[in-house]
């Protein structure tokens, strides 16, 4: 999945006035998850609860 710089943009708008490389990189990959799903959601590509619930565990890890 890719971002356009209109979208990046739109989040670091979004982003606190300090915040740290590592919170930066950590939103980005939420973001890019969110998208993912909501795509997949869009084409009916629907994975299980079951499977839902192991991936976001690993997300916060």
């Amino acid at each position: 999945m890719t971002i356009t710089k209109e979208q990046l943009h739109k989040q670091i708008d979004e982003f606190p006035d300090e915040i740290s490389i590592d919170e930066v990189i950590e939103r980005l990959i939420m973001i890019e998850k969110l998208e993912t799903r909501i795509k997949e959601s869009d084409e009916n590509d629907i994975i299980s609860e079951e499977d839902l619930k192991k991936e976001m565990g690993q997300w916060f890890e």
